[in-house]
C-alpha cells in the first residue's frame, strides 16, 4: 500500500545527522558525505556511513512519498550502471558497486512499511525485533490474531475468504495510519507496539491470500 502524502507537521526525533563534508579520495576536494560523485574531479565516492533517508535525499519520517523514493533510487542507479565504469580504475569500480549495494539496501528498507518502521525505531534508539518467531506477549494482539486466523480457517468459500482479506487489508491500512501518527508525535513505545501488530497483520493477509488461491484451485 503506497503512502504518498507527507501530512504530519511534527517529526519523530531520530539520530540523523546533517550530511558532513568530507575529502574526495581522488583529488582531496570537498564533497558531501551523501554525494555519489566528487563535484571537483568527478570521481565516484564510497557510500559512507549515512542513514537511508539521507542517502536517498529524503527527510526522515514514516510518511514517505513513494514516487519520489522511486525517482531518487532509479536516478542514482542509472548513474551507477556498470557500463559507465568499464574504463575506470578498479577502485572506482569497487566504489560504484558499494554505492549501488548501499542504495539497494536503503530503497528496500524505506519502500516497505514494516521495515521502515523498524528502521525508524532503531534510529530513535528504540529497536524492536520483528524477526522473532516467539509467542505474542500482548494478550490483546494474541486474541485478535487467534480470532482472525480462526475465521480464515473456517471460511466456507472464496467469497468469504475474499471478504476476510479485504477486512485484513483495511486493518493494515489503519495500522499504518496509526504508526504515522505515533512517529509524528514521538510516541516510540506506541510505534513499537504498532510495528509488531503490523507484522502480524501483514502475515495474516499473506496467509489468507494463499488459502484463497488454494480454495480457488479446487
Amino acid at each position: 500500500m503506497r503512502l504518498r502524502r507527507i501530512v504530519p507537521r511534527l517529526t519523530m526525533t531520530v539520530s540523523v545527522a546533517a550530511p558532513a563534508v568530507i575529502s574526495c579520495w581522488s583529488c582531496k576536494g570537498p564533497v558531501a558525505a551523501r554525494a555519489l560523485f566528487c563535484s571537483v574531479c568527478g570521481a565516484v565516492q564510497g557510500p559512507g556511513d549515512i542513514d537511508h533517508f539521507t542517502r536517498l535525499g529524503l527527510g526522515p519520517g514514516y510518511d514517505v512519498d513513494l514516487d519520489a523514493l522511486d525517482r531518487q533510487y532509479f536516478g542514482f542507479q542509472r548513474r551507477l550502471h556498470p557500463d559507465r565504469f568499464a574504463a575506470k580504475s578498479s577502485r572506482e569500480k569497487a566504489f560504484s558497486q558499494q554505492q549501488a549495494t548501499a542504495l539497494n539496501d536503503a530503497y528496500e528498507t524505506l519502500k516497505d512499511p514494516l521495515k521502515r518502521a523498524a528502521y525508524l525505531l532503531r534510529l530513535a534508539g528504540k529497536p524492536v525485533d520483528l524477526n522473532s518467531s516467539a509467542t505474542i506477549s500482548d494478550p490483546v494482539l494474541l486474541m485478535e490474531q487467534m480470532e482472525k486466523r480462526e475465521a480464515i480457517a473456517e471460511a466456507a468459500d472464496v467469497a468469504e475468504i475474499g471478504a476476510l482479506i479485504a477486512e485484513a487489508e483495511a486493518e493494515v491500512a489503519g495500522c499504518q495510519k496509526d504508526l504515522s501518527a505515533a512517529f509524528a508525535a514521538n510516541r516510540q513505545g506506541e510505534a513499537a507496539q504498532l510495528a509488531v501488530r503490523l507484522k502480524y497483520l501483514l502475515k495474516l493477509v499473506e496467509d489468507a491470500r494463499s488459502r484463497k488461491v488454494r480454495m480457488a484451485g479446487r
